[in-house]
């Protein structure tokens, strides 16, 4: 089993950045694909982006790429969201979320997640 825990999360201003951190204990995350999703007050579930640990590349969704950034840091077991240029509209509970992808079509089931973050983006 893994168990995450998310961190950083907190008010920041519109244009500002805030970077959010996620630890993972129980077992190595080396192996999983690790993401991050959000949920505003009254909506569903929202991709933000994931890393595959196997190859180090990334997926963002639209509405944060070039604003958002994944990494990973294997030595402390854990993956960080790098967020810039905030806006109101990314103001939302983050998660982070571990997973494993399944052959042929790569796709992903996240089995693992945290207890969530608060970001939210207001002057």
């Amino acid at each position: 089993q893994v168990q995450l825990v998310e961190s950083g999360g907190g008010l920041v201003q519109p244009g500002g950045s805030l970077r959010l951190s996620c630890a993972a204990s129980g077992r190595t995350i080396s192996s999983y694909v690790m993401g991050w999703f959000r949920q505003a007050p009254g909506k569903g579930r929202e991709f933000v982006g994931l890393i595959n640990w196997s190859g180090g590349s990334t997926n963002y969704a639209d509405s944060v790429k070039g604003r958002f950034t994944i990494s990973r840091d294997n030595a402390k077991n854990m993956v960080s969201l790098q967020m810039n240029n905030l806006k109101p509209e990314d103001t939302a509970v983050y998660y982070c979320a571990a997973g494993t992808t399944t052959p042929p079509t790569g796709r992903t089931s996240w089995a693992y997640w945290g207890q969530g973050t608060q970001v939210t983006v207001s002057s």
